[in-house]
């Protein structure tokens, strides 16, 4: 019986291999040859057990044995040839769209130092925001708020959400410069928020998050490289259309929460414009904060308003956090797809 189970196709193989006479499959299980009765019953040519079960075990290696495993090599220019390709695709990218967009220069000779420190500024407070968002995020993801997040009511979570984001946000935007604990409390508050409410892509792989981090860096780098160097106030016509934009996105991604399942087509094109809809549209919105930013450096510099890093850096923070939001989810489709 263990003969049976370890080789289950050994005994068939072996009546096969003897199948000329009847007293072949008998004499294959004896060791020693039946002696000739009188009768001319078992007459035939005998035939060598041995044998039979050798051919057997060859046919079960050649049909059930499988080859050895060999592990792939590394390809060790793998990793130079993809970040020549993301330098090239930046690079060419960065040219295209100063091409496209910046044909027209400033004629004032270049970015006043005082637009270029305020400009710093503002981009060193959306870094450090950037910063605060991901640490959180990930601390709170580490502590079990994501699981809890995602049980809850999605009703609840989108009004709870919205309402301390906005609170925060407007909060931080009527505090004085000047009451600088408030207003970097209020700030803080608005970052925890946002990261409260992005803790479950942690549940993404890492090098997806970074490898969207980086590809969102390039896009807004770009952008803000040609709102910078392009012509004094040429993009702040923007400001209506944006936001006729950012309003459809809204609207398109609310869909899944009031359309039937049913409604694959129409889901299916909202989903579209959700995405990349909102992917030119926040890229238009890049371009016009910095734009944005660079006048209110002027309007400070005549003293007409306050200088404020905190809140221009607000704006490109959610800028940056919907792009990367949408960068994960391509990501993701292409992984998916694979």
């Amino acid at each position: 019986m263990a003969f049976v189970l370890r080789r289950p196709f050994a005994i068939s193989t072996a009546f096969k291999q003897s199948s000329k006479s009847s007293a072949a499959p008998l004499r294959a299980f004896h060791n020693r040859p039946f002696k000739s009765s009188q009768t001319n019953s078992f007459t035939s040519k005998p035939s060598s057990p041995i044998s039979a079960l050798t051919k057997s075990r060859d046919a079960f290696r050649r049909t059930y044995m499988q080859q050895p495993y060999q592990a792939a090599r590394p390809d060790t220019g793998s990793l130079g040839q993809r970040l020549l390709y993301g330098a090239g695709i930046f690079g060419g990218t960065l040219v295209a769209i100063n091409l496209l967009f910046n044909r027209e220069t400033r004629e004032d000779g270049g970015m006043p130092p005082f637009e270029r420190k305020y400009l710093n500024e503002t981009f060193l407070h959306t870094g450090l925001g950037v910063g605060i968002i991901g640490i959180a995020a990930r601390a709170l993801h580490q502590n079990g708020w994501s699981v809890r997040l995602m049980a809850a009511n999605p009703w609840a979570v989108m009004g709870l959400g919205l309402a301390a984001s906005i609170g925060t946000m407007y909060g931080t935007f009527n505090t004085s410069p000047d009451n600088y604990v408030q207003k970097y409390a209020l700030w803080t508050g608005f970052n925890v928020t946002q990261a409260a409410i992005l803790s479950p892509l942690m549940f993404m792989s890492p090098a997806l998050l970074a490898r969207a981090g980086l590809y969102t860096v390039a896009m807004m780098g770009s952008i803000a490289f040609v709102g910078a160097t392009a012509k004094q106030e040429k993009y702040l016509y923007l400001g209506g259309p944006l936001l006729a934009g950012v309003a459809i996105v809204a609207v398109s991604g609310l869909a899944p929460l009031v359309l039937p399942a049913t409604a694959a087509r129409t889901l299916m094109w909202t989903d579209n414009i959700w995405l990349y809809g909102g992917l030119a549209v926040f890229g238009g919105f890049t371009l016009y904060d910095v734009q944005k930013v660079l006048h209110h450096a002027r309007m400070a510099e005549r003293g007409l308003v306050q200088r404020d890093a905190v809140n221009e850096s607000i704006s490109l923070e959610l800028d940056f956090l919907n792009i990367f939001i949408r960068m994960v989810q391509i990501l993701g489709m292409r992984n998916n797809r694979k």
